[in-house]
């Protein structure tokens, strides 16, 4: 069932941008606020809102977004002292959001992603053809928010168009094993895999044609 839960929260916390500060998610169920200019070991502020282990969150701007492995995806808008809940019903392995704010890429343990609006919490894509039941495998955007990369328990990296929700590309990478995280690089037209191989843990830099 998708649909956003609003609860307030209260605190001081600001943005990440330009500030000298990091968020951390946790094994512990908790989201931690530090500033990395103090010598302080005690975090700024604990959002402790999950029920279980944070898998993901992503920062853009003033808001922070968390998945976990409750099946929650939590929103924090620090300027209004806000959170929204969206629940996925599932595991949460990956978050991140759009380039624009909009919209959130969801990866949970049935084999989907998801593409949530962050204004209502309809699912505007789903994208599926991959392996993901056991183990926290990343996705990302890429390419302008035009594409999206994806692990695979069965060692491959898929590739999506984000609009029609099709496979585009499936590569083998890492020997039948895990491929358990994708980072992109849109400037350079480059992205990296990494997984579970018989290199014990290789890392892979793909070029696309232009």
């Amino acid at each position: 069932m998708y649909g956003p839960e609003i609860i307030i929260f209260f605190g001081k916390a600001g943005s990440a941008d330009g500030l000298g500060s990091t968020f951390t998610g946790s094994f512990d169920a908790t989201v931690r606020l530090w500033d990395c200019k103090s010598q302080s070991t005690k975090p700024i502020q604990v959002f402790d809102d999950s029920k279980d282990s944070v898998s993901s969150l992503h920062v853009l701007g003033h808001e922070i977004v968390t998945g976990s492995v409750d099946g929650k995806m939590r929103l924090y808008d620090l300027r209004m002292g806000m959170m929204y809940v969206d629940t996925l019903g599932h595991p949460i392995t990956s978050v991140q959001q759009t380039t624009d704010g909009n919209a959130v890429l969801v990866s949970t343990l049935d084999s989907t992603i998801r593409l949530m609006d962050k204004s209502n919490g309809k699912m505007l894509q789903h994208y599926k053809g991959h392996t993901n039941s056991d183990f926290r495998i990343r996705s990302c955007l890429g390419f302008g928010d035009a594409a999206i990369f994806s692990g695979s328990e069965d060692g491959k990296v898929y590739i999506w168009d984000v609009l029609e929700g099709k496979v585009l590309e499936r590569l083998a990478t890492h020997e039948g094993k895990v491929a358990s995280a994708v980072a992109c690089n849109s400037v350079r037209r480059e992205f990296a895999s990494a997984g579970v191989d018989v290199y014990e843990g290789n890392v892979i830099v793909w070029g696309m044609p232009q």
